[in-house]
């Protein structure tokens, strides 16, 4: 293993343009660029992106097709691994992922690369509007990345709970947004609702007006707001798992961490005898 990478590993979450601009061609940066119902980004890759960024897709990379285990299932281990080594993603060489939706995306790759045990992985914070809006240039047309050699490990460096574990988690925080939470509408999913006991602290939350992530004392006095910063165990969920990993980032920024529970909402209502709250 490189000797800087031992050194500095691992680093907090987040990166700004600033940061990762001064660090190109030292690190793998991936494209998670990905609009919920719309069309892959692949297009929006190809018409402009951080400079070397591999375009990694979130439905066939990051997610196994819809079904029991909700609308984004967590891919298959060996074609998530031979997804990230296509990408140009090494063991020994840090990470930075990015998206355009203020990290929703961006924060289940850098989640899924966490779990199988990568140890230094970073999401740019404001994404690919934060890096134009700060000035740093882009370059344009497919990225072929040299492969990497990525190898998932046996230890999950991030845990995750089951359908059957979910209703013990001292605090099961709800990243969708409030009025999905209370069930008043669901404009995805068949049943509208939250899982029992659950807290609602939206995606939203975590972000200043700049869509960048507030900063880790902020962030403490969000989830500190719902129990999660003394809790003995924490999980977060959403809809189909994605955007759940967002809330998980943020409270990685503010020191407290969390399981995800995979299947989430949509997952959950795969069985009807599961129960269902509203308000």
């Amino acid at each position: 293993m490189d000797e800087d990478f031992r050194r500095e590993a691992p680093r907090g979450p987040l990166i700004t343009p600033d940061e990762l601009a001064a660090e190109l061609g030292r690190v793998t940066v991936l494209d998670v660029r990905y609009l919920m119902g719309g069309p892959p980004g692949r297009e929006q890759h190809e018409a402009g992106h951080v400079p070397g960024a591999a375009y990694v897709d979130l439905d066939e990379d990051l997610a196994d097709p819809p079904g029991t285990g909700g609308r984004h299932p967590l891919p298959d281990p060996a074609r998530f691994e031979a997804a990230m080594r296509r990408a140009g993603v090494h063991g020994d060489r840090p990470v930075v992922v990015y998206d355009d939706w203020q990290g929703r995306a961006a924060a289940r790759a850098w989640w899924l690369l966490r779990h199988h045990g990568h140890r230094d992985v970073r999401v740019l914070d404001g994404g690919w509007t934060a890096w134009r809006e700060d000035g740093h240039p882009a370059e344009a047309g497919p990225v072929d990345a040299v492969p990497g050699d990525f190898t998932l490990s046996d230890g999950h460096e991030v845990a995750v709970v089951g359908p059957d574990d979910v209703l013990g988690v001292d605090v099961l925080v709800d990243a969708r947004a409030p009025e999905r939470f209370r069930g008043e509408t669901e404009p995805v999913d068949p049943v509208a609702g939250h899982i029992p006991g659950a807290v609602n602290v939206p995606t939203t939350a975590n972000l200043d007006d700049r869509g960048r992530f507030l900063p880790p004392a902020r962030l403490r006095e969000v989830y500190a707001g719902v129990g999660a910063d003394t809790a003995a165990t924490v999980a977060a969920y959403c809809g189909s798992g994605v955007t759940a990993a967002h809330d998980l980032l943020a409270m990685e920024v503010a020191g407290i961490r969390a399981a995800l529970y995979p299947g989430s909402w949509s997952g959950w209502i795969t069985d009807p005898e599961r129960p269902v709250a509203t308000g």
